[in-house]
């Protein structure tokens, strides 16, 4: 029996809160590959403190039980790593506090970038001709992971 290499991906912020907040059962599967090793999600600390203050909004605030609750959850699922650059040149995001996401999926050698943001999901097309990493929709990303685990257990 051989090892499953963990796909590793970066999740957007409001995919997290959809995740860790909100509880969308629509992203169960995703959650199930994060709890399971087979999904390695990955992020750095500007990141992690968006969540922070995002979770702190005041119309979130009242979705959650604490702050400090919920991100122990993120922190669990979610792999914080040192930023270290690859110089290999990005697109530049039209919305510049998502440039972060690129620059993680790049430099965590992520195969996919799971986003609900439109400025991020225009540069799919780019993404996938420079044969970096995917961008995509949960939808998307799961569809394909729902299929590529079914391979596996076959």
């Amino acid at each position: 029996m051989t090892d499953i290499i963990p796909k590793r991906v970066v999740i957007d912020t409001n995919v997290c809160l959809d995740l860790f907040v909100f509880k969308d059962s629509r992203w169960s599967v995703l959650l199930q590959g994060l709890g399971s090793g087979q999904l390695q999600a990955i992020t750095r600390a500007d990141c992690r403190d968006e969540w922070i203050a995002v979770l702190n909004y005041p119309h979130l605030a009242a979705r959650h039980e604490n702050a400090t609750a919920v991100t122990a959850v993120f922190d669990a699922y979610i792999n914080c790593l040192s930023p270290a650059g690859t110089g290999c040149k990005l697109p530049v995001c039209s919305d510049k506090d998502d440039q972060k996401f690129l620059e993680i999926a790049r430099d965590a050698q992520a195969d996919v970038l799971i986003t609900k943001d439109k400025a991020l999901l225009k540069l799919a097309r780019k993404m996938k001709q420079a044969e970096m990493f995917r961008i995509e929709t949960p939808e998307q990303f799961l569809r394909t992971y729902v299929k590529e685990c079914d391979k596996t257990a076959s």
